[in-house]
């Protein structure tokens, strides 16, 4: 029987077991990492997790299992939970104190305490030789990382719900983030609109990505919103389309709008006395967005470092 953990930007490791060693699924585990020692929960790897490995160009290195979590372990987890909140605002005060353009997003203690790593995000580089000087002195004997992360990164880490009701991409599968405009939520259809179209990160959704090619195969042999067309019932305007049914929303010459098949309709080179308004799921806004570019929800440098 195979066991793994989840590790790094939502990575399946396969675990290098001792041959005495027994595991049940869902027992925590302290394995050795290139970071140090870290507490992680080993489960039993599946068919699913089988076919990412097979069809991945580089399987992720076993990690070395050192010993199953007893009590006492279980204990100095939670010791180093506090310690790394402790940690957290030992820090925070400390950037205020140099008055650091950067914000300080998490801080993560390896279980052997050997390292600690705090993850901030930064509109622009930040010197932190002085940050870094009095930090050696309030940790000592610890080796200190300070990393910068983009907006993407700090919701993946901060995990949460989406729009969706779904826990966040990001934080539950997400391995690494495509790059994304806002041409694909237009292609889709979708409202234009900041409060719609991006998640916590502040970032155009993730999942825009995931059917946009249905959306460019179903709209294929569409004619553009705005085109003359005949139909079955006569000459119109197309005002709105629906990708997934393939139909097409028309509106007629003699003021009403009806649905067709796309294969039911042709466009022709005449000029349709009808006007039409820009569908409204195109030309929708926030109550309170209309200040922000749409612009900003792209991404950029400081959307994900892939630090994490």
């Amino acid at each position: 029987m195979k066991f793994a953990v989840r590790y790094l930007k939502n990575t399946f490791y396969p675990l290098n077991l001792p041959d005495s060693m027994k595991l049940e699924d869902g027992q925590m585990v302290i394995v050795r990492t290139e970071k140090g020692e870290e507490a992680l929960k080993a489960f039993i790897v599946n068919s699913q997790i089988e076919k990412i490995w097979e069809h991945s160009k580089n399987k992720p290195e076993p990690l070395p299992v050192i010993r199953t979590m007893t009590q006492r372990d279980l204990q100095t987890l939670e010791e180093i939970k506090k310690e790394e909140v402790t940690a957290y605002f030992k820090c925070q005060a400390l950037v205020k104190q140099h008055k650091l353009s950067m914000n300080l997003v998490q801080c993560r203690i390896t279980f052997d305490r050997r390292k600690i790593t705090f993850y901030y995000t930064a509109p622009e580089r930040v010197d932190f030789r002085a940050l870094l000087k009095d930090l050696t002195q309030v940790f000592t004997r610890v080796r200190i990382d300070l990393r910068h992360i983009g907006v993407r990164d700090e919701t993946s880490i901060l995990e949460g719900v989406g729009l969706c009701g779904q826990p966040f991409c990001c934080s539950s599968f997400l391995r690494k983030f495509a790059t994304i405009n806002v041409k694909l939520a237009k292609d889709q259809g979708m409202p234009i609109a900041p409060g719609k179209i991006s998640g916590t990160c502040g970032r155009l959704l993730c999942c825009l990505t995931y059917e946009y090619s249905n959306y460019i195969d179903a709209a294929k042999g569409m004619p553009p919103i705005g085109s003359s067309v005949m139909t079955t019932e006569g000459l119109g305007k197309v005002c709105y389309l629906q990708f997934m049914s393939g139909t097409v929303a028309v509106k007629m010459e003699d003021g009403k709008t009806k649905e067709f098949d796309k294969n039911d309709i042709e466009m022709v080179d005449a000029d349709v006395n009808v006007e039409i308004d820009v569908p409204a799921i195109n030309n929708y806004q926030d109550e309170d967005s209309s200040n922000i570019d749409i612009k900003q929800l792209e991404d950029d440098k400081n959307s994900s470092t892939g630090n994490v």
